[in-house]
């Protein structure tokens, strides 16, 4: 029998570990799995954590886990907890917060009533309903002469809290509101509130005004988006405030392009018969998180891939979900 890639990807992140393997047998078939990882001609580098420490890193084409890249909209997650750890100091006052608060010079002169009733939680979810400026829109919006104003000037295309939109203008707006309520970059910010052992940001786009380009652009090691996701797999690490991971990870709206729910900066699905919650940039760029369940332990699983070739439309993203179901089969 022939089974459909959509068959085999269902397959794939359905089948649960049916037994814990021992430490040695895990560690076979992990060693395996990487072995065979490098089938995939886009694949940089993997890492991965389990319940307390790095179980293995591989570099593929030369390349290595500490090499930096463009993990692209994987940062968008990065962004969440940023949002996340300012409304904690107080920076920001909740995921409820109207954008009009700290934006509202940026308004246009006629302004839409409805951007009066959009959120700092609208623009985290994906649901700020105006029109996306990622996919055709990007370049447009790029080269506008004020990335900032120029996101909040599009047309609604449907109403703040409705469907999703997927946009890196609303993560722009996002690291634009971190901006101004603090006074300082969103780089700075995240140097010293990201305070994990391992994670350190690169080089990262800053738009006309030098606000840091909220969601794409964003120069990490592989071994760096693994530090991020540890953090996050661990409860927050003493870094991000576990209330907001809660709340990052509740389902609010569905991509209409995976089927994937979507929380704040996180896509939401399963994977060999857990939760898992991933952030995933174009090429591959992707930070899994599998909190502990029913005795399995924690996992975070860092993937980075060629910047400049697809993932969605060509299958390698649904490949590369297919890998990490099957290291986290593999690790138990």
């Amino acid at each position: 029998m022939t089974l459909s890639r959509r068959s085999l990807l269902a397959l794939g992140l359905a089948v649960p570990a049916l037994s814990l393997p021992s430490a040695g047998r895990a560690q076979e078939r992990l060693e395996a799995i990487l072995d065979t990882a490098r089938e995939h001609d886009q694949l940089r580098a993997i890492a991965i954590w389990r319940d307390g420490g790095e179980i293995a890193a591989r570099g593929y084409g030369g390349f290595t886990p500490d090499r930096p890249t463009n993990i692209k909209s994987a940062s968008k997650s990065v962004v969440s907890a940023l949002a996340g750890i300012a409304i904690e100091r107080g920076v920001l006052n909740g995921a409820d917060q109207p954008v009009a608060d700290v934006l509202r010079d940026d308004f246009p002169a006629d302004p839409d009533p409805r951007l009066f009733r959009l959120t700092l939680g609208n623009l985290l979810s994906m649901q700020a309903g105006l029109e996306r400026q990622s996919g055709r829109n990007y370049g447009a919006w790029v080269s506008s002469r004020n990335w900032v104003r120029a996101a909040l000037a599009a047309p609604f295309v449907a109403e703040p809290g409705g469907r999703m939109l997927y946009s890196t203008a609303s993560s722009h707006l996002v690291s634009a509101m971190l901006t101004r309520a603090s006074g300082r970059s969103t780089l700075a910010l995240a140097r010293e509130w990201l305070d994990i052992p391992g994670f350190d940001i690169g080089g990262w786009e800053r738009d006309p005004q030098g606000v840091y380009l909220g969601g794409n652009q964003m120069a990490m090691s592989t071994r760096s988006l693994l530090a991020f996701g540890t953090a996050y797999a661990q409860g927050g690490a003493g870094v991000i405030p576990p209330p907001w991971i809660a709340e990052s990870w509740r389902p609010r709206t569905q991509s209409m392009f995976t089927g994937s729910g979507y929380g704040y900066g996180w896509f939401l699905a399963r994977m060999a018969g857990r939760p898992v919650n991933y952030g995933w940039g174009y090429g591959g760029q992707m930070i899994y998180v599998a909190p502990g369940v029913r005795g399995r332990p924690p996992v975070a699983i860092a993937m980075t891939s060629d910047p400049d070739q697809p993932s969605g439309r060509t299958g390698y993203r649904d490949e590369l979900h297919m890998l990490a179901a099957r290291l986290l089969t593999a690790l138990g």
